[in-house]
Formats: C-alpha cells, structure tokens, sequence
C-alpha cells in the first residue's frame, strides 16, 4: 500500500503554532478557555495545543480528554468490525462558563465529534464548543464544521488519513494511503 506523506514533523508543529495563535486570537479572555482532546490522537494534540497556548497567554486553561466509545451511533455496523477500545476520560473541571476547544485529529464523517459533544454532556455545560482539527478531509455526514483546522485534505471516500504522533508512534507526520486495488 503506498502513502503520500502531506504533513512532516515541522509541518505539523507549524500547524499546530498556527491553530494555537487561532484559538488565543478568537478568545482573547484566556480564563474562560478549556481544552478537551478526543481519545486517542485527539487527546495528544489537545496536550500540545494547551502547552503552546500556556506560552502564548500566559495563562494555563484547564485540560481533559474524553473516550467516546460509548457514545458511538456506529458501533456494530459493518465498517467498523472490531469492539472499540475503551479509555478512561478525565474532565476534573466544572464547564459552566467556559469555552471548550474540542480537539481531534482528523474530521471525517462528523459523527465522532458528534459523540464526544454528546460524552462532554455528560460533564456539564459549557458556553460554548468550538472544534479544532489537525486535518479535515470532507465527506461529512452531519452538519459539522470545524473553526480551526490545520489542513484540508480533499481525499476519495476509500483513502485513509493517517496522524502518526510520536507520543504512540514515534514519529510526527500525517500521510495518505491510496485504498487497496481489488483483483478479479
């Protein structure tokens, strides 16, 4: 299977400086800030972007990270063949008048973020959510748009987009597998 690489290590933390000054510029009251990253590469960006955004506030919003698996629609249909594997979410902060940043690596259909806003529901009640992405490749699903994204990446329907951090993986970049050809 051959994979184009579109994002590199320094690529990747340009992206990400760049979402952080985003986020600082749109919520210029750095009090009212939460950043929350979505299980599992979601939650690792979302440590990265709270550390960038420490260093350009001067103030450390709270962090926390949030497990969907069971707020899924699509658990048991057929694409998604394997049980989901199920993380521990930490949100040891009270969302009443804050502004969560909801961070995930890539935005596809929409129904994962539809799941952690659900999941993050179950937390409290923000004032506001706001989604940042490193990549966003369409075919949505749902009405779901994102306010800061990192890269679009128009892909077919059957190519993968792969976030590879080197916090699990060892390595920083995003690349883009071609789908597999069928023989006859």
């Amino acid at each position: 299977m051959s994979e184009k690489v579109v994002l590199e290590h320094d690529d990747l933390t340009r992206t990400l400086r760049r979402i952080a000054h985003e986020i600082a510029e749109k919520n210029p009251e750095a009090e009212s800030l939460a950043i929350v990253g979505i299980h599992t590469r979601g939650a690792i960006l979302a440590r990265r972007l709270h550390h960038l955004l420490a260093e350009l506030t001067s103030a450390e919003p709270p962090i926390g990270d949030v497990d969907i698996s069971f707020y899924r629609d699509d658990v048991g249909v057929k694409q998604r063949t394997s049980q989901p594997v199920v993380h521990a979410s930490h949100i040891d902060f009270d969302l009443a008048g804050k502004t969560v940043v909801l961070v995930d690596d890539v935005l596809f259909t929409g129904r994962t973020v539809r799941a952690a806003v659900d999941a993050l529901f179950d937390y409290g009640r923000p004032d506001r959510i706001q989604l940042a992405v490193l990549c966003d490749r369409g075919h949505r699903e749902l009405p779901i748009r994102p306010d800061y994204v990192g890269k679009n990446l128009p892909t077919a329907r059957e190519e993968r987009v792969n976030v590879r951090l080197a916090e699990i993986d060892d390595s920083d970049e995003v690349t883009i597998s071609e789908p597999l050809e069928v023989t006859a």
